[in-house]
């Protein structure tokens, strides 16, 4: 799997959810569809008359999910900025020829209203639940950067084992210190709320 692969994937589960926070802080999911994908970005449409518009304009963040049908999920977190004045048609019309559906919800010249977004500098998160034990890796576009997730255990364990045993997806291989191999890691917390010195720490 690589990043790529991921960027496949979410075009092949088509609307993906799109999510922001408001002025007021308040967070809001939108379902999008109006997408155009390239190796190293993604392009989306939208009005500029949204809220969701408002959002992205004046923060940027977003954070986007897809399910695919084998229990994939692909999670991107990145910051979304107008495509320049001058590459507003192109990638319109790209969007727009590659999503027919599109003609009929802004037919003719009313697509004006619309503007085009890039995300080039992402973080990439994919989970596959339908394997066991799950499998999870993280991936970056641009310059996007890896945030640490899950759990760690520290030199203060005593390898009782307790930790390996009561994993849900046997991802901890007990040592001098035990080893949580983060691929296989839920990051449910069972080990951190029941290690009996207290000997892993949360990561992010």
């Amino acid at each position: 799997m690589d990043a790529q692969t991921c960027l496949k994937k979410l075009q092949y589960v088509g609307v993906l959810a799109f999510s922001t926070a408001d002025s007021d802080g308040s967070p809001q999911v939108r379902n999008i569809s109006a997408i155009h994908y390239e190796p190293d970005a993604m392009y989306f449409f939208t009005a500029r008359g949204k809220n969701f518009c408002r959002d992205l304009l004046s923060d940027g963040r977003v954070q986007i999910l897809g399910y695919t049908r084998y229990k994939e999920m692909i999670r991107l977190s990145g910051r979304a900025v107008p495509v320049s004045q001058e590459e507003q048609q192109k990638w319109m019309n790209i969007i727009f020829a590659e999503q027919p559906y599109l003609a009929n919800v802004y037919p003719d010249d009313t697509r004006k209203i619309g503007i085009v977004f890039e995300i080039r500098d992402a973080e990439i998160e994919y989970f596959h639940l339908g394997v066991n034990p799950i499998f999870r890796e993280s991936y970056t576009i641009g310059k996007g950067t890896i945030r640490p997730k899950g759990y760690h255990i520290t030199d203060a364990c005593i390898s009782c084992g307790k930790c390996v045993k009561i994993c849900p997806q046997r991802a901890i291989e007990k040592g001098k210190p035990s080893v949580i191999h983060q691929e296989h890691c839920l990051h449910c917390g069972n080990c951190f709320e029941n290690c009996p010195v207290k000997a892993i720490e949360r990561l992010g």
